[in-house]
């Protein structure tokens, strides 16, 4: 399946984009989905720990089975004060 991921804050700025394409597998979850990003955009690997995803405005864990079409999202790691 194709699917697009939004990418935002840090994640945006390392990817010098603010969405990417993945082919998955069919039974992909949030984790091969996060294989596969840092795979397409290496620029993400020191992040990658850290980020967070978002199907359809939920948070997913990794478990999380990869819905066709759904809006996923990458939540990087924030800082602040």
């Amino acid at each position: 399946m194709n699917v697009t991921v939004r990418l935002f804050a840090i994640a945006k700025d390392l990817a010098g984009t603010d969405f990417v394409e993945l082919k998955l597998d069919a039974d992909a979850t949030i984790r091969d989905l996060r294989s596969a990003l840092i795979s397409a955009l290496p620029s993400l690997s020191d992040i990658a720990d850290h980020m967070l995803f978002s199907m359809n405005s939920q948070y997913a864990p990794d478990h999380t089975p990869v819905i066709p079409d759904a809006d996923i999202g990458c939540i990087p790691p924030v800082s602040g004060g």
